[in-house]
């Protein structure tokens, strides 16, 4: 990754990340699952991580993150804290099932990246509000990650396939 071709892409994959975090963040949630979201952003995430790998997955996720929550004037707050853990949580599970795991499709590292999101957010949430009765919203939330982690992980698929990041031969786009 020391090219300056893949320092542009991958900046102007997180400006597609920021896009879709500050778009999600917008959209109303449901009375039924407050806080519930479809995890737009790790469309991005995602798709980085099994293109660029590990550390540009790594830093997405962080740059996104940090420019997502200073531009919608989250930083620092609950809602930060919220999302930088179940973020940090799921890009973690999502890699070690990526690369040490061949059981899986896209689809149920998503899936897993969905459900571990949500534990990590439900873990920061016990932590910073210091009520375990949060603990009773988790099987909701990990009930919600099974279609939201199975969408993401189609739209990530789709993309692979449009996309075509071939990063031996530097190939951007099927001409087909």
């Amino acid at each position: 990754m020391n090219s300056i071709r893949d320092k542009l892409i991958l900046s102007l994959l997180v400006a597609g990340a920021i896009v879709l975090h500050i778009l999600e963040f917008m959209l109303p949630t449901t009375l039924l699952f407050p806080g519930a979201k479809l995890g737009l952003a790790n469309i991005i995430t995602l798709l980085v991580l099994i293109n660029y790998g590990f550390l540009s997955g790594l830093q997405i996720l962080l740059m996104r993150i940090v420019i997502s929550s200073l531009l919608i004037g989250t930083f620092l707050t609950t809602s930060f804290f919220l999302s930088l853990t179940g973020g940090m949580f799921s890009f973690l599970i999502m890699s070690a099932f990526y690369y040490y795991s061949s059981k899986f499709s896209l689809i149920g590292i998503s899936v897993w990246g969905a459900a571990s999101h949500n534990l990590g957010q439900v873990i920061m949430a016990y932590l910073l509000m210091s009520n375990w009765r949060i603990v009773f919203y988790l099987p909701y939330l990990l009930i919600l990650s099974l279609p939201t982690g199975v969408f993401i992980g189609i739209i990530v698929l789709k993309l692979e396939k449009y996309l075509k990041f071939d990063l031996i031969n530097k190939q951007e786009f099927d001409k087909n």
